[in-house]
């Protein structure tokens, strides 16, 4: 009595907002499936031109009485990925996890610094990328990610408000619970999701998950320490995004504790 769908919701992003800890706490919920790997479908010209039963055929079995999700980070900030979403489905719902935008340009810097030693590759410090002839290097791919306001604006020509809910990526970190209910509430779900489903891990630093009998923490390349960032280059940032935060906070009608 299964069968694969395409997803009726997407987390869009973004990149190093926690949308891994989000899809892996939603698929505690029975009346959700996730995706087991980002599908980077409707951002990659290269896979979206084999076509929606591709894409549908990526997707976990589903009961008819279950949501099919799928999160592909790169979506957000894709020039292409909200037509191509909205010309498959108008009406789909689409949850936007985000966190402080200096938070995430580090944590982004974060990822790429361990790939790079991993694979014995040469690696810069964050201030020297970051800071180009003294001033901030607002070309820096990582800061441009961080833009929330001008990549929202290409959602909302296609997209209503009412249909994407922002998940506050700092919070689902530090108390889990209200921000799961609240997708629950957006997605039309029963309450399922509890206290219980989670345990604070004091080793990782974050909150664990407990469901079906097993305990799971999301992968060890989550929650890696950041690097210690220079006092003016932080402020640097943080004067950087005030004027975006600003204006997204007007666009979204919710503002958020950032700096």
């Amino acid at each position: 009595g299964t069968s694969r769908q395409i997803p009726q919701t997407i987390i869009i992003g973004v990149r190093k907002g926690g949308t891994r800890a989000l899809l892996e706490m939603l698929d505690i919920h029975p009346n959700i499936v996730v995706a087991a790997t980002e599908v980077h479908f409707f951002d990659w010209d290269e896979n979206y031109v084999k076509g929606i039963d591709w894409y549908r055929n990526l997707m976990p079995f589903s009961y008819g009485n279950q949501i099919t999700i799928e999160k592909t980070p790169g979506y957000f900030t894709s020039p292409q990925a909200p037509g191509r979403i909205h010309d498959m489905n108008s009406s789909i719902k689409l949850l936007l996890i985000l966190r402080d935008p200096t938070e995430r340009v580090i944590s982004d810097y974060t990822q790429v610094y361990y790939n790079r030693v991993e694979s014995h590759k040469p690696v810069q410090l964050f201030e020297d990328i970051v800071i180009k002839n003294g001033v901030l290097n607002t070309k820096y791919k990582a800061i441009q990610r961080s833009l929330y306001d001008v990549h929202m604006e290409k959602w909302l020509k296609h997209f209503s408000l009412d249909q994407i809910h922002i998940v506050d990526g700092n919070t689902l970190i530090k108390d889990p619970l209200p921000e799961l209910q609240k997708v629950e509430r957006f997605l039309n779900l029963p309450s399922r999701i509890m206290s219980s489903n989670f345990y604070f891990n004091q080793t990782k630093g974050f909150y664990c998950i407990r469901s079906d009998g097993r305990e799971r923490c999301l992968h060890e390349s989550k929650g890696r320490p950041h690097p210690l960032v220079n006092n003016t280059v932080l402020e640097q940032l943080y004067s950087y995004f005030r004027e975006h935060n600003a204006k997204f906070y007007r666009m979204v009608n919710h503002s958020f504790d950032w700096h």
